[in-house]
Order: structure tokens, then C-alpha cells, then sequence
């Protein structure tokens, strides 16, 4: 198993249908109309490449640069530029089954935060994953990311 030390260095590979049957519930953001903002920015830049410390459409985003410049844009919340930072960010720590749309996902290993992606819903994420790769969609069970997930947060209250 890889050990993640940086956003990006997980391995650019798309992963194959979800690896469990798992049912996700559907549970409302707080704000709906901010959430769906977030999540049309963040779907909107789904193949936008990857760039180590990217932070813009033009320059390519890496995994917090991504989550940064939608919510910057769309709501203008300034948020923490790394993901160790973003998952101290105050706000609730939330299990996998109270996910909301525009929640930030974590991942990463032995404790440290390496990555993180905005929730979409249905167990599925937004995020800038890999040098080479593009801004994408994966699922939580996916088999990577399922054994590196370390938590969410809310942010929008």
C-alpha cells in the first residue's frame, strides 16, 4: 500500500465501479443553495489538469488548491491552502454517513491528512488527484480511497 505524502502522490488510476453495495443516505446541506453553487463550480472543472500548487483553471489545480479556489469563488470563503490544514478547519468531523453535497473529504495514512475532495453525494467526490492526471470524479469505495479515508468536514453552516 502506498504511503500518501503529498496531495498527489496517490496513484493515477481510475478505479473500477464501487467496491461495496454500500447505500449512502441523503442528508441536506444546511445551506442548499450555497452547497449547489460549490458543487457546479467543482463539477465545472472536472478535467482541468493537475498541477502541484495549482490554483487556478488556467494554471491547473492540485487537491487544496481545487477546494480553495471553488469555494473562494463561489462563496468567497477564504479557506486554509493545504489539506492539513483544511481538515483542522472548525466545524464538525463527520462520519461517512452524514456526508452533505459540498462537504470536504480527507485522506491520507498513519494519522496525517494528504488529501482532500469536495462531496457530491451518492459516495461519490470531486478532486484533483494526481500529477498527470485531471480534476475528477471518484467514489469514497473505491479501493484506494475507501482504506485512506480519515474523516469529513462541514463547512458551510
Amino acid at each position: 500500500m502506498a504511503l500518501l505524502t503529498a496531495c498527489g502522490s496517490e496513484p493515477n488510476v481510475r478505479p473500477a465501479a464501487p467496491a461495496s453495495t454500500r447505500v449512502w443516505p441523503t442528508v441536506q446541506p444546511a445551506d442548499p443553495q450555497a452547497a449547489n453553487a460549490v458543487l457546479m463550480r467543482a463539477l465545472g472543472l472536472v478535467g482541468t489538469p493537475y498541477r502541484w500548487g495549482g490554483n487556478t483553471p488556467d494554471s491547473g489545480f492540485d487537491c487544496s488548491g481545487l477546494v480553495t479556489y471553488v469555494y473562494r469563488d463561489m462563496l468567497d470563503l477564504r479557506l486554509p491552502r493545504t489539506s492539513t490544514a483544511l481538515a483542522q478547519v472548525q466545524g464538525p468531523r463527520l462520519p461517512p454517513q452524514q456526508l452533505a453535497p459540498a462537504d470536504l473529504v480527507f485522506f491520507g495514512s498513519r494519522g496525517n491528512v494528504s488529501h482532500v475532495g469536495i462531496y457530491v453525494g451518492e459516495g461519490r467526490f470531486v478532486h484533483a488527484p494526481s500529477s498527470g492526471g485531471t480534476v475528477r470524479l471518484d467514489y469514497l469505495d473505491g479501493p484506494y480511497w475507501r482504506d485512506h479515508y480519515s474523516g469529513a468536514k462541514r463547512v458551510l453552516n
